[in-house]
């Protein structure tokens, strides 16, 4: 995203399901300090106890959310398409992935700096307020699909 301007990034945030509609400071402060990536299909994303330094929005394609144990193959937990978010990692000490995440159709994300967007989080409670509020409702349903993964798989 350095070759946009900054009123492109802007715009490109609020675009986004997730940023839509939180305080105007906190998406200009996010877009600043975004980048776009884009990953073919079988790219890594993320990787579990890798550090977590950013938050990541997805424009286009499809990401699997996985896990691994030695004794199982992977298991896809969740998939994240456009207008979705994934990781929170990067909000809670120590900051390492606790997952994978795979790129399952080409994909496009705004990948932004965890550490600029913990800093402005920080430094406005408002807006942090108001992103938290945004974010749990991921976080409860990322809960809640792993719940019924694992009634289906006849974990629990």
């Amino acid at each position: 995203m350095s070759t946009e301007s900054p009123t492109a990034r802007i715009a490109r945030l609020e675009a986004h399901e997730f940023f839509r509609g939180l305080p105007a400071g906190l998406v200009r402060a996010a877009a600043g300090a975004a980048a776009l990536r884009s990953y073919r299909v079988g790219e890594f994303l993320l990787r579990e106890g890798r550090d977590a330094e950013e938050f990541i929005a997805v424009e286009q394609g499809k990401v699997a959310l996985e896990v691994f144990a030695a004794d199982r193959a992977r298991l896809t937990v969740q998939t994240v398409g456009p207008g979705e978010v994934l990781g929170w990692s990067w909000l809670l000490s120590p900051h390492r992935w606790t997952l994978d995440a795979i790129a399952s159709k080409p994909t496009q994300v705004v990948a932004v700096n965890a550490a600029v967007l913990r800093e402005r989080l920080a430094a406005h409670p408002e807006e942090g307020y108001a992103f938290l509020l945004r974010l749990l409702p991921v976080l409860a349903g990322r809960l809640h699909g792993l719940r019924v993964q694992l009634l289906e798989a006849d974990v629990l």
